[in-house]
């Protein structure tokens, strides 16, 4: 369900994107394309995979530009 152009969420976590920290890569896409995109709105679809598998891809982001936190404690990652 996206919250707005900067902000994700599922059940489990809620997904940040800063794009000022973004240096367009396309790790996140290339790695996961069940979840992020280039091509498709919204571009992160957090319902296409396991919450595990997004945050393992999060941590691979070169820039930092996507973090994570948890929704039950609203810890930043």
């Amino acid at each position: 369900m996206e919250i707005n152009a900067k902000e994700f969420r599922n059940r489990d976590i809620t997904v940040t994107y800063d794009p000022c920290k973004c240096v367009l890569s396309g790790t996140c896409a290339k790695e996961l394309s069940d979840v992020f995109s280039n091509s498709v709105i919204p571009w992160v679809n957090l319902d296409n995979t396991e919450t595990k598998r997004v945050i393992e891809q999060i941590k691979r982001c070169p820039s930092g530009a996507l973090e994570y936190y948890r929704n039950n404690n609203k810890q930043a990652s």
